[in-house]
């Protein structure tokens, strides 16, 4: 008789496998980090807010009169790390909101959440906008043929004396 636990480990650990090469793979097609640390901020930023914490045996109570506008942001911070795992397109947008509301959290939520929020929202949206697809980004940084061709008959012309005409040659320095 066959142990089903053993006999299914190795299609088990296949199916993990899979699963997370296919994870890895929609990782790379979205900004993932910079929507890990937009939704991750935004739980300091409603956490602190609606708290009572003690310190050394004295509340200390951290409610203000801008809950709401903590709660507002948490939510909308949320919403906006989900936007950028769903819809990479809309990047910019979402970081540019990102950045803006983590700004504002600076006096509506107590520091942004004593900065425990304010800062993964500022590094989250910064990601955000920087971020490109992989196949925009490889079109953006190589370098086209042409260009590879003009840089190959650079040294050819200046062995023959013609220097190209947009460089400056030891003799005729722009004095």
């Amino acid at each position: 008789m066959m142990n089903p636990t053993t006999d299914d480990l190795p299609r088990l650990l296949g199916n993990i496998a899979g699963a997370r090469q296919r994870f890895r793979v929609w990782r790379g097609t979205r900004p993932f980090w910079a929507g890990l640390l937009t939704s991750s901020a935004s739980a300091p930023i409603m956490y602190f807010p609606y708290t009572h914490l003690t310190l050394a045996g004295l509340p200390l109570a951290l409610s203000t009169t801008a809950g709401a506008g903590s709660l507002v942001i948490g939510i909308l911070l949320v919403v906006l790390g989900i936007t950028l795992w769903l819809q990479p397109q809309m990047r910019v947008f979402a970081g540019v909101a990102t950045i803006l509301l983590a700004l504002i959290s600076v006096p509506v939520a107590n520091f942004g959440g004593f900065l425990l929020g304010l800062l993964p929202a500022l590094i989250g949206g910064s990601l955000a906008c920087a971020w490109a697809p992989p196949s925009e980004a490889r079109e953006t940084y190589a370098p086209s043929a042409a260009a590879e061709d003009r840089c190959a008959a650079v040294p050819y012309m200046q062995a023959q004396g013609m220097a190209p005409a947009n460089s400056v040659s030891e003799g005729h320095g722009g004095e």
